[in-house]
């Protein structure tokens, strides 16, 4: 397929689509929604210390719901339940196939903000859970959306970019959450940060105008021979290529859950590093995963999408695991590396699981990943709760679930490489 390659904000193809500049209107609004995806969803790992103070007792004592306020336990066990209604992102997703990219990805990010607003007024922990996790499913489908239509709305030099850029939207919400209550959590408390929630949701509000079908959506809703599939449901001429898919998106997840949900509570109620110093360390990633992102497109582009994603998947485990090995340098060094190989994965690996499936599935794919990390997610924070909290011991909680992830980095060698190949080239109409 002929593309010019001049760098307008868009181009036609000999197809007739519109494909757009990763920095095109259209793609940063992408990376907007998920700016403000980032923002609803990590606020409860950012002011996860402040809800375990406010809701448990803390001492002075030596295990981590002395020092915490609530076990370590009920900690994973709370943030495993958020980390599983995620799972209802899977649908929110798929039909994303069935009625169109533009109307969910705005009726998802709504409904997930304006809900992530009324958790301020959880009367209890268990009740915050609660709340808090009804936030979840719309909040991950509209993350997997919005890197669906980056990868749909541009060509193949610009995708890794866009889906980078959209990894660095959602980024730059999860760190601005981390930032606010590391500096004025005294005067917002986490109540006040959820609160602030409502601030996307107006942004978004007035967003959605913005939102664009992509070209590729469009062609394909059109055509009768092959209708939308519904709720997820992926043909079995893809399910071994899916399974693969979803197995990467689990392992990552064992990973990330742990490494990013504890870590506040690591470093703020056990390490008793103060709130404007977890805000360097927070700036200081975003810096660091910048530079990642843009080290990660690059190489997806010139070296391969599976082995930039192989090697830096090995990364944030080597990453995480240093997070918890011990003093505080430690923590800032472990974290920063965590940056840069989450950096660095994000435009390879989402550029990988996009291209490796049809515009007739790609959302319902992006949903059963969605589903695969929460189950992950949900196994790293309980395995990672459970071993820490036996002895506070958060080191070896994290060579338990985190070192076995690096064996499974060998499952990107059962995929095709699609660097450098378009969507249409990977998917002829003849073969779908």
């Amino acid at each position: 397929m002929a593309i010019s390659r001049t760098r307008r904000t868009s181009q036609t193809s000999a197809d007739g689509l519109v494909l757009r500049n990763w920095l095109d209107p259209a793609v940063i609004t992408l990376a907007l929604f998920a700016l403000a995806s980032g923002f609803g969803q990590y606020g409860v790992v950012s002011a996860l210390g402040s809800v375990a103070k406010a809701f448990g007792h803390a001492t002075n004592g030596n295990t981590i719901a002395d020092q915490a306020g609530l076990s370590g336990t009920e900690l994973g066990v709370g943030l495993a339940i958020i980390r599983f209604a995620s799972i209802g992102g899977l649908p929110l997703a798929g039909l994303a196939d069935r009625l169109g990219r533009r109307v969910m990805l705005v009726s998802t990010c709504v409904v997930g903000l304006a809900i992530t607003v009324l958790a301020s007024i959880s009367p209890g922990y268990w009740w915050f859970v609660v709340i808090f996790a009804l936030g979840r499913p719309p909040l991950s489908a509209t993350n997997a959306i919005a890197q669906v239509g980056a990868a749909e709305e541009t060509g193949s030099s610009d995708r890794a970019k866009a889906i980078g850029l959209i990894a660095g939207g959602y980024a730059v919400g999860s760190g601005i959450t981390a930032v606010l209550h590391g500096l004025a959590s005294s005067v917002f408390g986490f109540r006040g940060l959820f609160l602030l929630s409502a601030v996307p949701l107006v942004g978004v509000m007035l967003l959605r105008r913005h939102v664009v079908e992509s070209d590729r959506f469009a062609a394909e809703a059109a055509r009768t021979e092959h209708p939308m599939p519904v709720f997820g449901a992926v043909s079995k001429a893809f399910r071994g290529r899916l399974l693969v898919v979803a197995a990467l998106a689990f392992a990552v997840a064992v990973v990330t859950g742990p490494a990013n949900s504890f870590v506040f509570v690591y470093a703020q109620n056990v390490l008793k590093i103060s709130g404007a110093g977890t805000s360097a360390m927070v700036v200081g990633a975003g810096v660091v995963g910048l530079a990642g992102l843009l080290a990660g497109r690059w190489l997806a582009d010139h070296v391969g999408r599976r082995p930039t994603g192989a090697v830096a998947m090995a990364g944030m485990a080597v990453a995480a695991l240093v997070c918890y090995s011990g003093p505080r340098l430690d923590l800032f060094v472990g974290y920063e590396l965590a940056a840069l190989s989450g950096g660095c994965f994000a435009p390879a690996a989402g550029a990988l699981a996009n291209e490796l499936f049809p515009t007739s599935i790609r959302a319902s794919v992006a949903g059963w990943n969605v589903a695969a990390g929460v189950l992950g997610a949900i196994v790293g924070l309980v395995l990672f709760g459970s071993v820490a909290d036996v002895g506070n011991r958060f080191a070896f909680g994290g060579l338990v679930t985190f070192l076995p992830v690096v064996v499974l980095t060998g499952l990107f060698w059962f995929l095709p490489e699609t660097r450098g190949r378009e969507l249409e080239e990977l998917w002829p109409e003849g073969e779908l």
